[in-house]
């Protein structure tokens, strides 16, 4: 009878030891972290597109699935800091966008992989090796807007016909190929270009001024995220300079200018849902140098009538038969 009680007893405690080591046997899963590198300042709507379409996947905040968001508050320069600072933590995704966000994470990180949720000329830029392989950490979406400079002065020659001087709004910090395809497309249109470089929101009264006093009579805005943030000041002052612009995103129109031509898909939100795809792609294992650069496919010109009206133009019936949208 001792015998028996003695060894179930002792049975007992083995059991009772082995459970520390059955725990450490099979330690939690790492709750994966997606760094959230920001130009601006919260609350932004591309970041909580992202958010809530990692939920829709079955993605839970605090259980599966971890953000740490670093905001740089229009300050561009703070970038490299707060790229670095997820790096150190670390992330296991980095989200992005624009060059200046998109190349702080790549210098910040050459391991980590880096998703573009809202990018223009990538390749162009050198952070892929090719749209179709970008090779090293970086992959995600990019806008071509090089390839649309061209059709900014069509647009602009059928609404102003014989105009010979046109002023370029262009962010001297983004890329240089929109401004090359401009002007190759200038000399074959007789068209004289008038370049103003900005760096800053504190740049732009000075390139309006500069821009009356070349009396010019239009004015193009290249792509760039210091531009599109701040699409109302620049189409007020467009209007105040009764310049009739174009520019690649349409929320220059919704603000005011009077017409866009750029990707149909040029919602600030489009790139952060396909962000998504990118993030559950890397955190289910696969490498951001086999995952392809998106691309958009699709156009769309348009054309805000209350500003021509302001403007005092007319647009004529064949630009408007092409107008995709009109704002009346």
């Amino acid at each position: 009878m001792w015998y028996s009680t003695f060894r179930c007893l002792v049975t007992l405690f083995l059991s009772l030891l082995a459970v520390p080591f059955a725990t450490d046997a099979q330690p939690l899963a790492k709750m994966p972290r997606i760094g959230i590198l920001a130009l601006g300042a919260p609350p932004h709507q591309g970041v909580d597109t992202l958010r809530h379409g990692l939920h829709e996947l079955g993605y839970v905040e605090g259980q599966t699935i971890g953000f740490e968001s670093r905001w740089a508050e229009f300050a561009f320069e703070r970038l490299p800091a707060l790229a670095a600072e997820l790096v150190r933590l670390p992330v296991d995704v980095l989200v992005t966008h624009g060059p200046q966000g998109v190349r702080a994470a790549k210098d910040a990180t050459s391991t980590i992989p880096i998703v573009m949720a809202r990018m223009d000329d990538a390749e162009e830029h050198g952070l892929v090796a090719s749209l179709a392989r970008p090779g090293g950490n970086v992959t995600g979406l990019s806008h071509q807007t090089g390839e649309l400079s061209g059709k900014w002065l069509e647009f602009l020659q059928e609404v102003r016909p014989r105009l010979v001087h046109v002023a370029v709004l262009w962010d001297a910090t983004g890329t240089v190929n929109q401004l090359r395809t401009l002007e190759s497309a200038a000399r074959t249109m007789n068209v004289r270009l008038h370049v103003l470089e900005v760096r800053s929101r504190s740049d732009f009264d000075g390139a309006f001024a500069t821009a009356k006093t070349a009396q010019v009579g239009g004015l193009v805005i290249l792509g760039s995220p210091l531009l599109t943030l701040n699409a109302p000041q620049l189409a007020e002052l467009a209007t105040q300079h009764r310049l009739p612009a174009i520019y690649g995103d349409r929320r220059f129109v919704e603000e005011g200018g009077l017409m866009a031509y750029g990707p149909k898909e040029s919602d600030p939100s489009w790139g952060w849902r396909r962000a998504v795809v990118y993030v559950d792609k890397l955190l289910k294992g696969a490498k951001p140098a086999d995952l392809p650069v998106e691309r958009p496919s699709q156009f769309a010109l348009v054309i805000n009538l209350k500003s021509a009206q302001a403007l005092g133009i007319t647009i004529p019936p064949v630009v408007l038969f092409q107008a995709d949208e009109v704002i009346r």
